[in-house]
């Protein structure tokens, strides 16, 4: 499985964005799919994750009620629908696959490239 992340930017305090994760290989729908994201200094830490069929889904305390996770197999692609962003969301998202919950660097089979989202106060 291969991953290709987009959708970083540049945003204010309290605005949106939405980051995507195209998969190539035909064992994307078999996986559980997830975000994390690495601040400068910080260790990589775990932001959401997703079932393989969507049914289930699992956040960081620190983003739910504000990040969506979500995806749609038919076009092997996860989504993070990130609202009402703060400065401390600055870092670099990565999205990763691997077996449910996903919760951790070491359940990760297969990393993407990383996006960088800047949350300016």
């Amino acid at each position: 499985v291969q991953l290709q992340a987009s959708g970083g930017g540049l945003v204010q305090a309290g605005g949106s964005l939405r980051l995507s994760c195209a998969a190539s290989g035909r064992t994307f729908s078999s996986y559980a799919m997830g975000w994390f994201r690495q601040a400068p200094g910080k260790e990589r830490e775990f932001v959401a994750a997703i079932s393989w069929s969507g049914g289930n889904t699992y956040y960081a305390d620190s983003v739910k009620g504000r990040l969506t996770i979500s995806r749609d197999n038919a076009k092997n692609t996860v989504f993070l629908q990130m609202n009402s962003l703060k400065p401390e969301d600055t870092a670099v998202y990565y999205c990763a696959a691997g077996p449910w919950p996903l919760a951790r660097t070491i359940l990760v089979r297969y990393w993407g490239q990383g996006t960088q989202v800047t949350v300016s106060s």
